[in-house]
C-alpha cells in the first residue's frame, strides 16, 4: 500500500511539472523525524506511553477479573439452578460489556488518548507545520513533500492551487 502510494504521488508530480513552463522548486522532509527532534514531542510522548500504559493494565486486571468469575462458573456451573446460571452468565457478560466500554472510552477514535493527544502533540505539530511554511517561503520552494510518512504534501504555494479553475469549468 505504502509503496503504490509513493507511485501515484510520483506520477502526479511528474504530470503536474512536466508541462509546465517555469521550474518549481520542490523540497522534502521527514517529519517524524523533526518531531522527534523535538524535547517538547519527546515529552508529550512519553506521557501518552505512561497514561495508555496505566489504562491498559487496568484493563487487563478487569479481564482477569471476568476471566476469574468464568472460571468459578464454570466450577459451579453443574450444582446451580437454570436460573442462578443464567444470572451468572448475565453478570459476565455485562462486565465484558462495560470493560470493552471502559476500552473504548480510553482508547476509542474519540476516547480519551485521543483528546489528550490533541492536547499535547498537535499544538507541537502545528508549530512544526508553521516553522516549515515559513522555510518554504524564506527559501523560495514552491512545494515541500514528507519524505517519511504518509502526509505527502506538506506545503505548496496557493499560486499552484487551481481548485478555483477546476471549479468553475464543473459550472
Amino acid at each position: 500500500m505504502k509503496i503504490g502510494k509513493k507511485i501515484i504521488m510520483a506520477v502526479a508530480f511528474v504530470a503536474l511539472f512536466a508541462f509546465s513552463s517555469e521550474a518549481q522548486r520542490i523540497a522534502t522532509v521527514d517529519i517524524q523525524t523533526i518531531l522527534e527532534s523535538v524535547d517538547d514531542y519527546k515529552g508529550a510522548q512519553d506521557n501518552l506511553d505512561r497514561l495508555a500504559s496505566k489504562w491498559r493494565q487496568e484493563i487487563a486486571q478487569e479481564y482477569d477479573q471476568i476471566k476469574g468469575l468464568y472460571n468459578k462458573y464454570q466450577a459451579e456451573q453443574v450444582l446451580l439452578s437454570d436460573e442462578s446460571r443464567r444470572q451468572r452468565e448475565d453478570e459476565i457478560m455485562e462486565r465484558e460489556k462495560q470493560v470493552r466500554e471502559l476500552q473504548r472510552r480510553k482508547f476509542g477514535p474519540e476516547g480519551e488518548l485521543f483528546k489528550r493527544r490533541q492536547e499535547l502533540v498537535k499544538p507541537i505539530q502545528d508549530r512544526v507545520y508553521q516553522a516549515i511554511e515559513d522555510y518554504a517561503a524564506d527559501r523560495g520552494y514552491d512545494f515541500i513533500f514528507d519524505k517519511g510518512g504518509s502526509a505527502g504534501l506538506i506545503f505548496s504555494n496557493g499560486e499552484y492551487d487551481k481548485t478555483e479553475d477546476v471549479i468553475r469549468r464543473l459550472k
